[in-house]
């Protein structure tokens, strides 16, 4: 049996990708990034992955998550499977 690869973005939000789905989310970031009890992900929002940039002519920038720790710090969550610049 074959099984969808994670690090497809389509998969990733196929697996992942709704509300309902949000705690499976927190707790994969948690065991991925090997956060404990004193740092760990609380709470997260999916975003609409394309953001246009602010200032014309500038990258865009392609953002995956938004996520929350326990003490209310604030990261973003990308899923990236090749080196690039920047």
């Amino acid at each position: 049996m074959d099984f969808a690869d994670v690090k497809n973005d389509i998969a990733f939000r196929k697996i992942f990708g709704n509300e309902h789905k949000k705690e499976i989310l927190i707790s994969f970031i948690n065991a991925v990034l090997r956060l404990d009890d004193t740092n760990c992900i609380v709470d997260l929002e999916i975003l609409n992955p394309y953001q246009p940039p602010r200032i014309a002519g500038l990258k865009g920038s392609i953002i995956d998550i938004k996520a929350r720790d326990l003490n209310n710090n604030f990261y973003i969550v990308e899923m990236q499977v090749a080196n690039k610049k920047g």
